[in-house]
Formats: C-alpha cells, structure tokens, sequence
C-alpha cells in the first residue's frame, strides 16, 4: 500500500506547495494527489492554484508519482483536459494519475453554464472520459452529446497511457464507476459506508481494480489544537456529497459552517495529537482491500504533519504492510 500527500490547492499557494511537495517526498510519502479548484470552500483557506500549471513543476522538482482529480466537462472541455494529460505523461513517463470526477457547482459554475442534475452530469462525466481514452490513444474525435467534439486529434502522445480513475462518494456512483473506470478514488467516511462503496465497485466490473481512500485528519502537538485547526480550514467540509456538489459560493459554505459545532468535526476528520492513534486508524483503512492512502492534513500546520509522519508513522505503517504481507504469502 502506497501512502500518499494530499497537496490541497485551496488551502496553499501554488509556490508554498512546491515547497511542501518536496519535503513530502524527502520524509518518506510515496506519491502526491493535487486538488484541482477555482475557489476555496471559505476565506479562511483564500487559494486556488491552477493545477495543471503547478504539476508540471511539482514533477520536475520531485521524482514521486502525482495523482489529481478533475472535472471535465464544463471548466475544461475533454479535448483540452486529453491534451493536457497527454503532456505531463509525455513528460514525466508513468508518474502520472488521473481520477475524474462530475465536479462541484462552487468551480465548475465560472463558466456561466448551467449546473446540470447529478444524473445528466454522471452522463457528461462518461462521455468525457470516453473522449480523453480515445484521445490519449491518438485516434481523430467528433463527437455529439452532452459534450461536442469536432476534429480533435493529440498529436503529442504519452508513451505510457495514463489510468483514468473515477472519483465516486456513493455506492451507487461507485458501481457505475467500475464498469468503465480503471480504477476508484473515493474519500474519508464511516467505515461501514467505505465499505459499501468498496463492494459496489468491486461487484461492478471493479474486482481487480486498484482502489484510492483520501482520509481527512488533523494533526498537531495538542488535541485542542488541532480540533481548532479543523475548524478553522474544514468545518465547511463535512456535509453530503449532494450538499458539497451543488452550493455554489464560498460564501454559502460559511454560512452552512455556522451551525457546526466543533465537537461534529470528529465525525469527519480524524483529530489527534497522539502519533499511535493515527497509526492504529491508518492500519483499520488498510483492511478495506484499498491499494493506496492519500492523507489530508487539513489544518494549516504542515511542515509538523509532514515531519512527524514521516519520521514516526510512515515507516511504523510499512513495516507492519511488511509484516501483514509475509503473513498473508506464508497462508497461501
């Protein structure tokens, strides 16, 4: 199991994230996944880097693997997104991984469109990824559906086709997920709504599919403090997917976030200053037949999250993968 660095555009300017990324892979993480925003869920977090733009120096700048999650389809056009793809792969053989999602009002809403209902954007997400598989493969497109296409064709190729993933939050999405995608991301939940997630995919094309979990935690050198820290960048965070896919301001955001009371964020954020609390909830993650982790630290201290786990926690949590792998060879 990889364990990977969340880079979270909304939360850091595009130069503080360079800088994070690479103390990220000098600790011991083994990939990073980039969030892809035009704004910030609330002020307090006040960023929103233009990914594409950054992951080509965050690459150039690390040697690790780099995931992010996109919505195509109304931001970005599937043609333009292919060709992009298409450009960091060429440039950065095999360290590049894209998950594609349907997208949320608050972004995708700039381009003065309509915000479609969650099943005609399920539909536009197919087709989009639809397009990007063919264009990624060198073939001409025209298209006509949800999405138009018309004379496109990527004349510079990656060597090495890049896994197009789905990110998927319900088991329903989940299970149309694993029929066309090449593999889940899906984010931090109640175990036993992970799980049905989980079997959906798995029960839906998905069985020998590799499987991303983003886990959201706060970690800093009190409990107190990292409780305020979550509530501070996250507390706008924590409602339904349905709720988060269609609000449509920062604004909006906040004012939802009044009525949480800090004492909610410990449903929806793992919040701790004791380094073997992580630990034992990490190892419960991994025996959800997941192949990676991406920790998202969501308070502001990074450089103590980053340090600390990658002197304490991650080689604790590879050692025991270790351990658990020889275990399961020996019973073979």
């Amino acid at each position: 199991m990889r364990i990977g660095y969340q880079a979270s555009h909304e939360q850091f300017s595009p130069g503080s994230l360079l800088r994070l990324a690479k103390l990220a892979e000098e600790a011991g993480f083994d990939f990073i996944n980039s969030s892809d925003h035009f704004k910030p869920w609330n002020e307090n977090q006040g960023h929103s880097g233009f990914s594409f733009a950054w992951l080509g120096a965050a690459m150039q700048c690390t040697s690790l693997p780099f995931s992010m999650v996109c919505a195509p389809g109304q931001r970005y056009h599937p043609a333009i997104v292919a060709q992009a793809i298409a450009t960091l792969a060429e440039m950065f053989p095999g360290r590049f991984e894209v998950a594609l999602g349907s997208g949320e009002a608050i972004n995708e809403q700039v381009t003065g469109g309509i915000w479609p209902a969650k099943p005609e954007r399920n539909q536009r997400l197919l087709e989009c990824a639809q397009i990007i598989k063919r264009l990624l493969r060198g073939e001409t497109i025209n298209h006509d559906g949800v999405v138009k296409v018309r004379d496109a064709r990527l004349y510079t190729l990656p060597q090495i086709q890049p896994p197009l993933y789905c990110a998927a939050l319900s088991p329903e999405t989940a299970a149309w997920a694993g029929r066309w995608a090449d593999g889940l991301l899906t984010a931090h939940q109640p175990i036993e709504h992970l799980k049905k997630v989980i079997h959906a995919f798995r029960s839906n094309g998905g069985k020998a599919k590799p499987i991303i979990l983003k886990v959201q935690l706060s970690y800093a050198s009190t409990e107190q403090q990292a409780l305020a820290g979550a509530c501070e960048q996250w507390s706008t965070n924590i409602f339904d997917s349905h709720v988060l896919s269609d609000t449509r301001t920062p604004a909006d955001f906040e004012q939802m976030a009044l009525h949480v009371k800090p004492q909610d964020m410990y449903d929806h954020v793992h919040i701790s200053a004791h380094k073997d609390e992580f630990i034992k909830i990490i190892r419960s993650y991994s025996e959800l037949d997941v192949s990676d982790l991406i920790l998202h630290n969501v308070n502001l201290g990074q450089e103590r999250f980053i340090e600390d786990f990658g002197r304490y926690i991650i080689p604790e949590l590879k050692e025991g993968f270790k351990v658990e792998n020889l275990s399961h060879a020996k019973h073979q």
